[in-house]
C-alpha cells in the first residue's frame, strides 16, 4: 500500500513535470566517466547496494525544466538528513550530446552525492517501467525507498519542500530490514 502523499501528489504533478524526452544522440563522453553508466540492471544494483538505509533517488536532465527548481532542493534536504542516515544519489537522463551541460550542471549545483547517468541506446520505456511502473518519464522523478529496498512512495515533478521532508521522514522511520546472516528473512513489503 502507498501512503496517501505519494497517490495524492504523483496525480497532481503534471502541470510541474517535464515530458520525457525520447532517443540517444552520440556526442562528447569526456563528461560522462564523471557519471557512471547504468541501464536497468544497473540500476536496481545500486537499490540493492543501499538495502538497509533510507534512500532518496532523484532521476533529472538538463533539458527538463523543473529540474533546475528542483535539484538544489534535493542538494540541501541531501546535506540535512545525510546524519541522520538517509541516503541520496542522483540518475542524469540527458543524451550524450548534452553531457557537457549535464557536468557544468553538476558543477554549480556541487550535489555533494553521487550522480549516475542512463546507459546510451537502452530502451528508456522498458527502464522507466523497471524503476516504477507508475514512472512514464515525465522529470523530475523522486522515489523514495524504505530500507527494505522497497518504494514508500515516489514524486512526479516539483513539490513543495515540506512533502519532499515529508518523504524523507518516512522512510527514516522505516523499520532497518532485519539481517539474513541471523537467518531471519528481511522484512517484506515494509510499506
Amino acid at each position: 500500500m502507498l501512503f496517501a502523499w505519494t497517490l495524492m501528489l504523483t496525480s497532481a504533478a503534471g502541470e510541474h513535470a517535464a515530458p520525457a524526452r525520447a532517443g540517444q544522440k552520440t556526442g562528447n563522453h569526456a563528461a560522462a566517466v564523471q557519471m557512471p553508466l547504468v541501464d536497468l540492471a544497473g540500476y536496481q544494483r545500486l537499490v540493492a547496494k543501499y538495502r538497509g538505509k533510507p534512500l532518496l533517488v532523484t532521476f533529472w536532465a538538463t533539458w527538463c525544466e523543473p529540474c533546475e527548481t528542483e535539484f538544489p532542493m534535493m542538494v540541501e534536504l541531501a546535506k540535512k538528513y545525510a546524519p541522520q542516515g538517509l541516503v541520496t544519489i542522483g540518475l542524469n537522463m540527458d543524451d550524450d550530446s548534452d553531457i557537457n551541460v549535464a557536468h557544468h550542471f553538476l558543477e554549480r549545483h556541487k550535489p555533494g552525492f553521487p550522480n549516475y547517468r542512463q546507459k546510451p541506446g537502452i530502451d528508456l520505456d522498458a527502464f522507466y517501467r523497471g524503476v516504477n511502473p507508475e514512472w512514464n518519464g515525465a522529470m523530475p522523478e523522486t522515489i523514495f525507498y524504505n530500507r527494505n529496498g522497497s518504494i514508500a512512495g515516489h514524486f512526479i515533478g516539483v513539490q513543495p519542500l515540506e512533502m519532499y521532508e515529508q518523504g524523507i521522514r518516512t522512510i527514516l522511520a522505516s523499520p532497518v530490514a532485519t539481517s539474513r546472516i541471523l537467518g531471519s528473512p528481511a522484512t517484506p513489503g515494509g510499506q
